[in-house]
């Protein structure tokens, strides 16, 4: 079900890179601070269309990229021509002998299998690897926009969606017993969005990905006219929560 799941992304692999916010350069300079330079080899999971790539490179390792769906495989092979890409669940994936130096995965840790994602982290790094989880939370600057596009959603579809805590895969991996010296680095920025931006934003969440498409259109609509209603414009407080393990020498 989390493969399948996983997937749904590919409808929208052509303009997930556009309307995903990126990742800050601190990032990059974290994780190497935090490796003691540069690994020799990184490999990404659930790599999609490569929004998280485009930042990683930044690290100046050789990079694998780890991802299930053809579509955003495609396109990220052809966005980093440079990067092996494998078109592969992680749990079907086979690690090089003797594992890598460092692992990454950007907003995909909850599509993992959590049976097993902390277990295959662990196998696929060498002693004293480092292990980088990360993703965005998306709030609002202003709490009246966020109470008025929460109104707009619900309008349309009151189905509510599990929210997590900002850092709640620094509890996962601290909790598998797997990993030492496990530490959040968080970054926060002001994103402006226009209206059709957000929407296109809207577009690449798995909660609209689930609803069928006359609902799909309904929630944009919606959700348009709520960011027409502010001016045309709205700003996300951009939460971004980074979390570094290691495996043990």
């Amino acid at each position: 079900m989390m493969a399948v799941m996983a997937q749904l992304f590919g409808e929208v692999a052509g303009v997930y890179d556009e309307a995903r916010p990126g990742y800050p350069p601190a990032l990059v300079e974290a994780i190497r601070a935090y490796h003691g330079g540069v690994p020799g080899a990184l490999v990404e999971v659930g790599a999609g269309s490569g929004v998280a790539t485009r930042t990683l490179r930044g690290l100046g390792a050789p990079m694998t990229c780890v991802e299930p769906d053809r579509r955003m495989a495609r396109v990220l092979a052809e966005r980093f021509p440079e990067v092996e890409v494998v078109t592969v669940p992680f749990e079907e994936w086979t690690p090089p002998p003797g594992g890598v130096p460092a692992l990454a995965c950007a907003l995909a840790w909850h599509w993992l299998d959590p049976a097993t994602r902390n277990r295959r982290a662990y196998d696929t790094l060498t002693p004293g690897g480092t292990l980088a989880v990360f993703g965005h939370r998306y709030a609002y600057v202003d709490p009246a926009h966020a109470a008025a596009l929460h109104e707009a959603f619900e309008s349309v579809d009151p189905q509510r969606f599990r929210d997590r805590s900002d850092d709640w895969f620094h509890a996962d991996i601290t909790d598998s017993g797997l990993f030492a010296d496990v530490r959040s680095v968080r970054f926060r920025r002001d994103v402006p969005l226009d209206t059709a931006a957000y929407q296109r934003l809207v577009r690449t969440f798995s909660p609209q990905l689930r609803r069928p498409p006359e609902l799909r259109e309904r929630v944009l609509a919606a959700v348009g006219a709520a960011v027409d209603g502010f001016g045309g414009t709205v700003v996300l407080d951009l939460r971004t929560t980074l979390v570094l393990a290691r495996r043990p020498a």
